[in-house]
C-alpha cells in the first residue's frame, strides 16, 4: 500500500497492482446498483408476503406509494448529486451517500406504519441517487482505459447480485410469523453501503477531478496507479495524463465552468445532454418496471399465484438476468454501445407484444387455460427481462459519463438520473393500478413506446467504443484537444510515444498552469 494524496479530507492508501486496484474500484462503486437491485427484488418479495401486506394493510395505491417512495427520494437526490460530486470530490460524495443510505435503511427497518416506511425509503432514495451519479462518474474517470467498459458496466451489473441476494433472503424468511419476515431483508440492505465505506480508503481520487482542482502531481500518480502499476513513465500512463491535462486546460480557456447551467450553454453541450441523458429515461420506459417491482402481479396475470412459486421465480429471474447483463457487457466492449442498445430494444419489442397476446388469451378464459399457455407466458416474461439486461443494465452508467465532457459530466449524469427517477415515480405508482385495470394492454403500450426508443437510438446515438473520455470530445467538438496519439494506439504498440519529449512538455505545461 502507498499513501496517496487525494486533495480531500478522505485519505487513501492505494495498492501497487493496477489489477488489484481495479477490483477495489469496482467493488466500491457497486453500492448504488447492488442496493437498487436488492431493493427491487426485496419489494418484489415483500409484496408477495402476507405478513408484510397485512401489517401495513396495503391496497394497490399504497403498494405503489411504498414502492415509488424510493424514487421520490432519488429525484430529490439527483438535484444535488452533480454539485456534491464536483465540489466535494468523487470519493467523499460516495462516502456521504453511503451514510445517507444507511440512515434510510435503519428508518425503513424500524417502520411502525406506512408513513415511517415511506420516509425511510425517501432517505434511502436520496443517498442512492447521489451514489449513482458519483460512482458512475468516478469509475469512468478513474478506471484504466483497457478495462473501462467492464469496470463501469459491472458497477451496474451488480444490480442483479443485490437482487439475487434479496430474492434468497425473502424466500428464506417468507414463513416467519413475525414482522422480522420483512424487517430482516430490509436491514440486510445496508451491507453494501458498509462494504463501500470500508473500501474507500484504499482507492485514489479521480485524476480528472484532481487536475481540475490543481493537484497535478497527485493526478499523475493516480493515473499511473490505475494504468501502469504506479510507473509514472509508462507510455500509456503518460498518454492518458497528457490527454487529461490538455483537454481540461482547453475547457478552462473556453470558459467552461462547473455550473449546472453549463449543460445547456452551447449547442454542443445541448447535443451531448440530449444524447447522454437519454439512457436514463429510455431504460425506465423500456418496460422492466413491471417485473422489477411487480413480479407477483405479473405472474398472477400469467396464472402463477402461489407466493412460494412466485418467490422461487424471483430467484431464477435474477440468475438469468445476471448472465444476460454479463453477455451484454461483452457485446458493448467488442461490438459497441449503439448496436447493443438497438439489439436489446428490438428483442424487447417482440417480447412485449408476445407477452401481451398470451396474457390476453389467458385473461379471456383463465379457467380453461392450458399449462403450456401459462408457462409459455412466463418464459417470454423471463426472456424480456434478460433482453433488457443485455443493454440497459451495463449501459446505464457506462454511456452517459462517456458522452459528457468533464465540465458537464457530473451534472449531465445527474440530469439523466433525474429524468429516469421522475418517470419511475410515475410508472412505479401507476403500474399496479394499470395491471389491475387493463391487464395485458399494459404490455402493448410498452411495446409501442419501445419502437419509438429504437428509432431515436438508431438516428441520434454516437458510438464511443475504444476511446478515452478526452478522445470522445472529437466526436462532438470536431477535434481532439491534445497532441498525443490515441491511448489505444499507444497501448497496442501501433504508435511509439516519445517519453522524453512528453516529460518535457508536461513539465512546461505544469509550470505554465501554476503561473496562471
Amino acid at each position: 500500500m502507498i499513501k496517496t494524496e487525494t486533495g480531500t479530507w478522505l485519505p487513501a492508501w492505494v495498492p501497487k497492482s493496477t489489477t488489484t486496484l481495479s477490483f477495489l474500484l469496482m467493488f466500491c462503486s457497486i453500492v448504488q446498483s447492488a442496493t437498487g437491485g436488492y431493493d427491487g427484488s426485496m419489494l418484489n418479495g415483500l409484496n408477495i408476503l402476507p405478513v408484510y401486506t397485512d401489517y401495513f394493510a396495503l391496497t394497490p395505491p399504497t403498494v405503489g406509494l411504498n414502492t415509488a417512495s424510493v424514487f421520490i427520494g432519488s429525484t430529490v437526490g439527483t438535484l444535488v448529486s452533480g454539485i456534491m460530486t464536483d465540489r466535494l470530490g468523487r470519493r467523499p460524495a460516495i462516502f456521504w451517500s453511503s451514510v445517507i443510505m444507511l440512515v434510510g435503511i435503519v428508518i425503513q427497518t424500524a417502520a411502525q406504519n406506512i408513513a415511517m416506511f415511506v420516509i425511510g425509503r425517501i432517505v434511502l432514495g436520496i443517498g442512492s441517487a447521489i451514489a449513482g451519479v458519483a460512482s458512475g462518474v468516478y469509475l469512468n474517470e478513474t478506471f484504466p482505459q483497457k478495462w473501462r467498459t467492464w469496470g463501469a458496466a459491472m458497477s451496474n451489473n451488480f444490480y442483479y447480485v443485490g437482487a439475487l441476494i434479496a430474492a434468497g433472503v425473502t424466500l428464506g424468511t417468507q414463513r416467519w410469523p413475525s414482522t422480522w419476515a420483512w424487517r430482516l431483508p430490509a436491514l440486510i440492505q445496508g451491507v453494501f453501503s458498509l462494504l463501500c465505506i470500508a473500501i474507500l480508503p484504499f482507492i485514489p481520487e479521480s485524476p480528472r477531478w484532481l487536475v481540475h482542482q490543481g493537484h497535478y502531481e497527485s493526478a499523475r500518480v493516480a493515473v499511473a496507479q490505475t494504468n501502469s502499476d504506479g510507473d509514472l513513465s509508462h507510455p500509456v500512463a503518460l498518454a492518458v495524463y497528457k490527454e487529461i491535462l490538455d483537454t481540461l486546460e482547453w475547457e478552462k480557456k473556453e470558459g467552461r465552468t462547473m455550473s449546472p447551467k453549463e449543460i445547456i450553454k452551447t449547442p454542443t453541450a445541448r447535443k451531448r445532454l440530449l444524447i447522454g441523458m437519454s439512457a436514463g429515461p429510455f431504460s425506465c420506459v423500456a418496460g422492466n418496471i413491471i417485473a422489477s417491482y411487480y413480479l407477483g402481479a405479473e405472474l398472477t396475470t400469467a396464472g402463477i399465484s402461489d407466493p412460494t412459486d412466485q418467490l422461487k421465480a424471483n430467484v431464477v429471474l435474477n440468475v438469468w438476468c445476471l448472465a444476460c447483463c454479463l453477455a451484454g457487457t461483452q457485446l458493448a466492449a467488442s461490438w459497441g454501445r449503439k448496436p447493443t442498445a438497438l439489439l436489446s430494444e428490438i428483442l424487447l419489442i417482440i417480447c412485449l407484444f408476445v407477452i401481451g397476446g398470451l396474457s390476453k388469451i389467458y385473461a379471456d378464459d383463465p379457467d380453461n387455460a392450458s399449462s403450456s399457455l401459462v408457462y409459455g407466458d412466463v418464459a417470454v416474461m423471463f426472456m424480456f427481462q434478460g433482453f433488457y439486461s443485455v443493454a440497459w443494465t451495463p449501459l446505464l452508467y457506462l454511456y452517459p459519463p462517456e458522452v459528457f465532457s468533464y465540465s458537464i459530466r457530473a451534472n449531465g449524469v445527474a440530469f439523466s438520473q433525474l429524468a429516469l427517477n421522475l418517470l419511475a415515480c410515475l410508472l412505479v405508482f401507476i403500474m399496479p393500478i394499470g395491471l389491475n385495470n387493463i391487464g395485458w394492454k399494459m404490455y402493448m403500450i410498452n411495446g409501442s413506446w419501445d419502437i419509438i426508443i429504437a428509432v431515436l437510438i438508431a438516428v441520434f446515438w454516437v458510438e464511443t467504443k475504444g476511446k478515452t473520455l478526452e478522445e470522445i470530445d472529437a466526436l462532438f467538438e470536431g477535434e481532439k484537444h491534445s497532441s498525443v496519439p490515441d491511448v489505444e494506439q499507444v497501448r497496442m504498440g501501433q504508435v511509439t510515444l516519445d517519453v522524453g519529449a512528453i516529460e518535457q512538455q508536461l513539465q512546461g505545461d505544469t509550470e505554465i498552469v501554476k503561473l496562471k
